[in-house]
């Protein structure tokens, strides 16, 4: 008989994580049957994939930020999120599936019991190194206490050694999938083979992304026109931002002289809607206002800066918290909405960065811990598939 699979998640970068491990576990056992449930937005990781999903999906304003505040609550009850929950809630019940597979934070872990079913949970939203022990709701420790909770795995090592001490034996860290879905691909990134390259990264987040790309764009500015800087920049934007960016970026003196390249004056910037693991591995710095971006830049060694934008998903509250989590590679510059003084700090330090040889190869040492190198997603899957088949026994 077909074991029938659902996986959930609550956030795009969770999105990402439980879609690659789905295609991995795939791959390794072909007769499974597969669902999702993606809580927060329109799960396009999974619908890539050709997978079903169990439920509606709606993009809320918040982007499931709704820690950021009361008033992203509010907004995302405005646009239906009850109706959503309740919408949820049901099929959860009703989905007839053999084992879940949660990604997310307490959230998904309730979601999973709510099924009735054995579940493993990739606790891919908490770490240890943001508050040097792993911080869990207590709704979050009772789920993964529970008899039905057979693996819960970590996104990094220093974690799942924090849950073992104290007590959750089941907790292990195989990799992190996100490092395993930048390969690179055929996009030609034309560099100048002599200047550095910083890479921006505003989010993928409408209409916020694009506010945060004219931040980035004044930097770039700022570099060169004030602390006399050359370099080259590619941005990595989301399709939508691509569709709107000559209205974006036309009120900061920005205009598309042509398609993929952005420029003021004699500055030059070139964008890609398809080149995001070919503008990472290349890139000597990164300008990020992201979230699940900036990790695998980390990952990969790059340094990071940050400014804090308005939100409601990258402000500092944000970015301070990403800050912790990924170490000496971040630097987080102002910590309010950033202002010309925070852009000109921000593009002064990208030289100072550049030419500290002993910093950059920290960032590379560091990227190892914090994010951890190639290979998690075929991990966790082979040991998702263990925990599967021993439910059948």
């Amino acid at each position: 008989m077909t074991k029938k699979i659902l996986f959930i998640s609550n956030g795009h970068g969770e999105d990402l994580n439980g879609a690659a491990i789905l295609a991995a576990l795939r791959q390794l056992q072909p007769d499974l049957e597969f669902c999702a449930l993606p809580i927060v937005g329109e799960g396009k990781a999974y619908q890539k994939l050709a997978i079903p999903l169990i439920a509606p999906t709606l993009s809320l304003p918040s982007g499931g930020f709704v820690y950021m505040g009361y008033d992203q609550l509010w907004r995302d009850v405005r646009s239906g999120l009850v109706g959503l929950i309740g919408a949820q809630i049901k099929a959860l019940q009703n989905c007839g599936a053999d084992f879940i597979f949660a990604t997310g934070d307490v959230v998904v872990i309730l979601a999973a019991l709510l099924t009735g079913r054995p579940f493993g949970v990739f606790l891919v939203s908490a770490s240890a190194f943001y508050e040097g022990k792993m911080i869990l709701p207590w709704l979050a420790q009772w789920g993964l206490n529970s008899g039905r909770c057979k693996l819960v795995f970590t996104r990094d090592r220093f974690s799942a050694e924090d849950l073992q001490r104290r007590g959750l034996t089941k907790a292990e860290f195989r990799g992190y999938p996100i490092m395993d879905v930048l390969e690179m691909g055929t996009e030609q990134l034309d560099l100048e083979p002599d200047r550095a390259m910083i890479a921006l990264l505003p989010g993928s987040r409408m209409p916020e992304c694009g506010e945060n790309l004219t931040l980035q764009l004044r930097i770039i500015e700022i570099l060169h026109q004030e602390v006399g800087y050359p370099c080259q920049a590619c941005a990595a934007l989301v399709p939508p931002l691509q569709e709107n960016l000559a209205a974006v970026i036309a009120p900061i003196g920005w205009s598309i002289p042509a398609p993929g390249t952005m420029v003021k004056g004699e500055i030059k910037v070139r964008y890609f809607s398809s080149a995001f693991a070919e503008i990472l591995h290349k890139c000597d710095i990164v300008l990020g206002m992201a979230g699940t971006a900036v990790e695998q830049a980390v990952g990969l060694g790059k340094p990071v800066i940050q400014i804090p934008g308005r939100g409601p998903q990258f402000n500092y509250r944000f970015a301070e918290a990403q800050n912790r989590l990924l170490g000496l590679s971040v630097r987080t510059i102002g910590n309010q909405p950033a202002t010309i003084e925070t852009l000109r700090q921000a593009a002064r330090a990208i030289p100072q960065i550049l030419t500290d040889r002993d910093y950059l190869q920290a960032c590379q040492d560091n990227g190892k811990v914090r994010v951890g190198e190639p290979g998690g997603t075929l991990a966790i899957a082979q040991r998702l598939l263990e925990a599967i088949q021993t439910q059948g026994n």
